[in-house]
């Protein structure tokens, strides 16, 4: 309770993940996650439901008198409807972002795919959903996997390859995928590589890692035989597909040699995970045909049927037939809009917009949806946020 009453995200994350307290234990009368979204002195209340979430709070509680207490409705005439949840805890009067991670943790297809990854190494990965708006069959089918992999013993490397439109989370995953398993990660930005020397001998380029001055040859020979991941960025976009040649044996056998009569590097445990907006076409092409805005289980199986032999193609059968698994990125739905433009009104917004009122915020994202611009993604999204908060009088006061 101190933790989240002191408004502090960082807090919270690190009570949760070192196991002192339960996400669902009461505080009090209620549960962590009512007390969060009834206390309004919080300013960061968004990502510390979102921290409460990712490790496991139900948002069943919400719906549990004696986890979420009623209050009385003064202004019902009638007896028997006096005592109704607080509204702050009601889907109705959450601001978009915060309904819609509600109701995807709520979802039973959230839960069927965390179970998938309960017993596995990769159990933290089920995090990822909230910090990535959208994409859930990417993660079903990316846990299944993973799952897959946990339970058999395999010589060759999970390979997996990220693909799609630009601005749709797949980067993001590729670069958050290690600090989420606890384990180091190197990331390889593609487009500057001229050779294969180029590729063992390049530096980590992300964000989320410490910064290293080891090359990617250095990495997996510190690493050797543990779990770790590579992230090659971009990966169509070398300047010549040969450099992409030397992952061939890597990619099947689980052994490297970076240079020529030096020894092989055990690289089993390696997660090689390539990012690619190879295929966005089709991606589109496909959504389009559909009846719902949202992708089912069976028309993601029938997309990534399509899309392999497409991007077979462009990066060649014999590196494409050691990928374990293509999975396609794809529009974002008008609730997950919604949630990024929230999230890109409070980023952008400053601390003047985390007390602005619920109805400004849905009316602001409401407005920013409209110039979503499906090929640049969550980047279009946020910057049309960033013109229309220069039209909001309570950031201007």
């Amino acid at each position: 309770m101190f933790a989240i009453a002191s408004d502090d995200t960082e807090s919270v994350l690190r009570v949760l993940e070192h196991g002192d307290v339960d996400p669902n234990e009461s505080i009090g009368p209620q549960s962590a996650l009512a007390f969060a979204l009834t206390n309004e002195r919080l300013t960061h209340k968004l990502d510390i439901v979102k921290a409460l979430l990712a490790h496991g709070a139900d948002p069943a509680a919400l719906r549990n008198p004696e986890l979420n207490p009623p209050l009385r409705d003064s202004s019902s005439c009638d007896d028997t409807m006096l005592l109704s949840p607080p509204s702050t805890t009601t889907l109705e009067a959450m601001d978009p972002a915060t309904r819609y991670y509600i109701a995807r943790a709520d979802a039973p297809r959230t839960r069927q795919t965390s179970t998938l990854l309960q017993r596995s190494l990769f159990r933290p990965l089920a995090r990822v959903r909230y910090d990535i708006v959208g994409q859930d069959q990417v993660f079903e089918q990316l846990f299944h996997v993973l799952n897959q992999h946990s339970r058999t013993f395999s010589v060759s490397p999970l390979v997996i390859l990220l693909c799609g439109p630009s601005g749709h989370g797949k980067s993001f995953l590729a670069r958050r995928f290690g600090s989420l398993l606890g384990v180091p990660t190197h990331t390889v930005n593609v487009t500057t590589l001229r050779s294969t020397h180029d590729l063992w001998e390049s530096y980590s380029m992300s964000p989320y890692e410490e910064m290293t001055t080891n090359t990617l040859a250095q990495f997996l020979v510190e690493n050797e035989g543990k779990r770790c991941v590579v992230a090659l960025d971009e990966i169509e976009k070398a300047e010549d597909p040969k450099v992409l040649y030397s992952l061939l044996v890597p990619w099947e056998l689980g052994r490297c040699s970076p240079q020529a009569g030096h020894r092989h590097i055990d690289v089993r445990q390696v997660i090689w995970l390539g990012t690619s907006n190879l295929g966005h076409d089709l991606v589109f092409e496909f959504c389009e045909t559909l009846a719902s805005k949202s992708v089912n289980r069976d028309e993601y199986s029938e997309l990534v049927r399509l899309l392999r032999p497409r991007i077979s193609q462009s990066l060649g059968a014999s590196l494409l037939s050691r990928v374990t698994a293509v999975l396609p990125f794809v529009p974002f739905s008008e609730a997950e809009m919604m949630a990024i433009a929230t999230e890109a009104f409070y980023s952008l917004g400053g601390a003047r917009a985390l007390s602005v009122s619920v109805q400004t915020v849905e009316r602001t994202a409401r407005s920013a949806i409209e110039s979503y611009i499906p090929e640049e993604g969550a980047r279009s999204l946020h910057r049309a946020v960033s013109s229309l908060l220069m039209d909001i009088p309570e950031l201007l006061e």
